[in-house]
């Protein structure tokens, strides 16, 4: 068993790809098999290796391996062996239509209601045609000549499939530059590197029976090649951090707020651990199906609820080199479980290292001066909150959150998260004391 992921470099690696991947990735360990890295970089105006770069990080980072790497703008010289072949036994053919023209004949057969299809009129050229079309300057780009049978296929996920190849216009295989289209190219490499399965985006599905052929074309009658087409990627209507959509979610960007590899996965597939836990992406293999990334739906409200589970469970060495400078195991473990994404850390490690605007606090100036007359002396270790809210309730006869939300507020600015116990001994008496007497005012 042999697949491949093919992305074309033209900028950020976004979930859909990322999905198509992890697809690719978990088939071909569920099957002992190996999986192939493929950069279509054909097109030097929107492939840039800046971006293939980008992709191979962000795979990497993923958790996503392959056995094998390489670029189409390497084999060049296979992909034109190819169409010199492809030439000599006229199984394409020379067309000399500008890119106007074709224009014009589409619109020309949609006026009279009929498929916009390619009209074959080269194909009716005489050997003279040819040869004083090109003495006048005008160089061919060649068309597949399609056969026009009627093929069926089993899909993996999409199930029976059938396509008429009378009713789809001859492909363009050379563009008039001499290079290769992505259909070709993709043939070639397909068949030069024992690919058996093409699982990919079902935006693609469409060239799926104009491939069978010219595989047939290429290679012969052999073991057909299986094709698993995976449904167009939608969200929940939710938007993620910056006002994103799933459609647009840059696997980097999730990876710059703090979202999980794991998070993200068990989003895509929706395994867990029988006990519900979030499993680790070589966890994922065993039990995995095509049909648990078959679902079009890619919740972001889900993920960030995933992702909250993922990080309360993390060790801090495993994040500490992403924590803001200074931040200790004792504040990670204060906060780790109040964070959606990672990035949020920063907004805590300002509130227990750094300054906060306190909101107005109506009606609580005499607690909150008693409680910084009663703040204990230093030093602080765990047990101090327990020390001060005992001598407060005693003091001001005060007790729930009648007592505890006012210093909440004057200490942290808000009026949910992490416990004070744990941020009191992380914020220190000076700031404690200060913040108080501000709170007051």
């Amino acid at each position: 068993m042999r697949v491949r992921f093919a992305p074309t470099p033209t900028g950020n690696l976004f979930v859909s790809g990322v999905r198509v991947a992890l697809a690719n990735y978990l088939f071909a360990k569920r099957g002992n098999g190996e999986m192939l890295l493929r950069i279509d970089d054909l097109d030097p105006e929107r492939g840039r290796k800046v971006h293939a770069d980008q992709i191979i990080q962000d795979l990497h980072w993923f958790g996503i391996d392959w056995q094998a790497s390489f670029r189409q703008s390497e084999r060049l010289a296979l992909y034109q062996d190819t169409i010199e072949r492809l030439k000599r036994d006229k199984f394409i053919y020379p067309c000399f239509e500008s890119e106007e023209e074709l224009k014009a004949k589409q619109e020309f057969r949609r006026k009279r209601h009929q498929s916009p299809i390619y009209d074959r009129a080269m194909l009716k050229l005489t050997d003279k045609q040819r040869i004083d079309a090109e003495a006048g300057g005008k160089v061919p780009h060649w068309r597949f000549k399609l056969s026009g049978r009627t093929l069926a296929w089993q899909d993996l996920i999409l199930g029976p499939r059938e396509a008429t190849l009378s009713a789809v216009s001859d492909p363009i295989l050379v563009r008039a530059d001499g290079t290769p289209s992505p259909v070709l190219a993709s043939v070639v490499d397909d068949i030069d590197y024992g690919t058996t399965h093409i699982i990919r985006g079902e935006d693609n599905a469409g060239n799926t029976a104009v491939q069978i052929e010219l595989f047939e074309v290429l290679r012969g009658v052999k073991k057909p090649i299986r094709f698993a087409h995976l449904p167009a990627l939608s969200d929940s209507g939710k938007t993620a951090p910056g006002g994103r959509k799933a459609g647009n979610l840059a696997l980097r960007s999730l990876r710059n707020d703090g979202v999980e590899p794991c998070s993200i996965a068990a989003c895509m597939t929706g395994i867990a651990a029988t006990d519900g836990s979030v499993l680790p992406l070589d966890k994922l293999v065993e039990g995995f199906e095509l049909a648990d990334l078959a679902a079009s739906r890619f919740d972001i409200t889900e993920m960030l609820a995933v992702n909250r589970r993922v990080l309360a469970g993390m060790d801090f060495a495993a994040v500490a080199d992403r924590l803001p400078a200074g931040a200790t195991e004792a504040f990670w473990l204060a906060v780790r479980g109040h964070l959606d994404l990672l990035k949020e850390a920063r907004g805590w490690w300002d509130v227990v290292a750094g300054t906060i605007v306190p909101p107005v606090i109506e009606g609580a100036r005499a607690l909150l001066l008693e409680a910084e007359a009663l703040l204990p002396a230093e030093p602080w270790d765990n047990t101090v909150w327990a020390t001060w809210i005992t001598a407060l309730e005693q003091a001001t006869g005060l007790t729930g959150d009648a007592l505890q939300m006012p210093l909440r507020l004057a200490l942290i600015g808000e009026d949910s998260g992490p416990d004070l116990a744990d941020l009191l001994p992380l914020i220190g008496r000076p700031r404690a004391s200060s913040r108080l007497l501000i709170a007051a005012t």
